[in-house]
């Protein structure tokens, strides 16, 4: 794909001959395949974006949704993980992953499409919300585990890093140019047309997974039941100390940003008195938190070791846990100022939670053995996301009664402590491989 490219345009020849250069120099890049995956992955990032804020939107400003209700929405996202994460495990060993993923994509497709649906058919509540939040989740716990076990098959083991830090540089500009993008959709054409778009990189994702020619071995028929996979892949957890600690650590992560996933655009609207067009702004600035990360995390894997680079990222991003509340409506008395500390804000939480992700990932994958590689995936994502719906529904509810910005004042105690713990009650940061 990019050799073509290279060809069809009027790039100078010595910026294509270096291109050339660090494509081939690349162990990763040379896979075609890969670049497949990762140009599908380019767009659900950047789709992601519009989604992220055009769902909450709807709810927020379109249908006027209260703390609790915002909690419900964020808790609905997160249901699926607890309800499906286990059994898609399962699924995961005995499928091969591409097509598992690639229906996955549909459903979440076909569930966005019909929120702009909905809302010209003057039939969009929050209750349809809730049940297209829960659809969307439903697809992401299985897509999203089938992503990561498909990706260890591509790029094997030793490229994960490099594979994921890719990804996390992928997000990084999907951070920085996808949010202004989406805050003007949003501004111009309103939250149910700019949801659209989204399903329109879905539909060209799709096609484009369909060329990829690596087949997947077909995993060895099982005879077992079901509820005996499961409890081998809970089993298998429990028994890796590692991958217990790596389990209680991001549930109680996952935890804190479901809550504050809950209250971040009820505060941004209401309390700081942001449009659309401005979060759009704010959130292209933060994006580079991404971008840092995905720069930082390979060197800081060298000096810390991977479960030390896990620690620094549950730190960095403690940080921009804690800074949210602090932000005045009217900083400096200026709401640009407003505007660009919530951009700061912004690149800490995600730069924390980048340094954070990429590792754990690669550290979870690299300790598991093929043979139950899907079962670890999705068992991990069930057990760390099992908390989430708590997480939403607590914060709702402290929302509703003490105010947003106290709601997320508990979520920032919450995680100085998780931050604390993790670095002075973990063996985390001994991990060197």
């Amino acid at each position: 794909m990019f050799s073509n490219i290279l060809r069809e345009t009027t790039i100078p020849a010595f910026v294509t001959h270096w291109l050339r250069q660090r494509i081939s120099a690349d162990s990763v890049m040379r896979k075609a395949d890969f670049r497949r995956f990762w140009f599908s992955s380019i767009l659900a990032h950047f789709g992601a974006q519009i989604t992220l804020l055009a769902l909450p939107i709807c709810a927020v400003l379109m249908l006027h949704a209260t703390p609790a209700q915002m909690g419900t929405l964020a808790a609905f996202e997160a249901l699926p993980f607890l309800l499906f994460g286990l059994p898609s495990g399962v699924l995961l060993d005995r499928c091969r992953r591409l097509p598992v993923m690639m229906a996955s994509d549909a459903v979440v497709a076909f569930a966005l499409v019909t929120v702009p649906l909905a809302w010209w058919l003057d039939m969009l509540t929050i209750r349809w919300l809730y049940a297209v939040g829960f659809v969307i989740g439903a697809g992401h716990v299985v897509g999203g585990s089938a992503e990561q076990v498909f990706l260890t098959f591509l790029v094997g083991r030793d490229g994960l890093v490099d594979a994921q830090s890719k990804f996390a540089a992928t997000e990084s500009a999907a951070r920085v140019v996808g949010p202004g993008m989406a805050g003007g959709l949003i501004q111009l054409l309103g939250a149910p047309i700019a949801i659209l778009c989204n399903v329109t990189g879905f539909i060209v994702s799709l096609l484009n997974l369909r060329r990829i020619r690596a087949r997947e071995p077909q995993p060895p028929a099982s005879n077992a039941h079901p509820l005996r996979d499961i409890q081998e892949g809970l089993a298998f957890v429990w028994h890796q100390p590692l991958l217990r600690t790596l389990a209680w650590v991001s549930a109680c992560w996952h935890l804190l940003f479901y809550g504050y996933t809950a209250l971040h655009i009820l505060f941004a609207t209401r309390v700081l008195g942001m449009t659309p067009g401005t979060m759009g702004l704010a959130n292209m600035l933060g994006g580079l938190g991404v971008l840092a990360a995905s720069l930082l995390v390979k060197p800081l894997s060298k000096r810390f070791g991977t479960g030390g680079g896990i620690l620094v990222g549950l730190v960095v991003s403690a940080l921009g846990f804690a800074m949210v509340p602090t932000i005045p409506a009217a900083l400096f008395g200026s709401t640009a100022w407003t505007v660009a500390a919530y951009a700061i804000v912004v690149f800490w939480l995600d730069c924390g939670a980048t340094l954070f992700f990429v590792p754990y990932i690669a550290l979870r994958q690299r300790v598991t053995p093929d043979a139950v590689l899907g079962r670890m995936v999705a068992t991990m994502r069930a057990l760390t996301v099992a908390a989430a719906p708590l997480g939403a529904l607590l914060a709702g509810a402290l929302g509703e009664a003490f105010g947003v910005r106290a709601g997320l004042g508990w979520i920032a105690a919450g995680a100085v402590l998780l931050a604390a713990g993790g670095v002075f009650g973990t063996r985390l940061k001994e991990t060197k491989g």
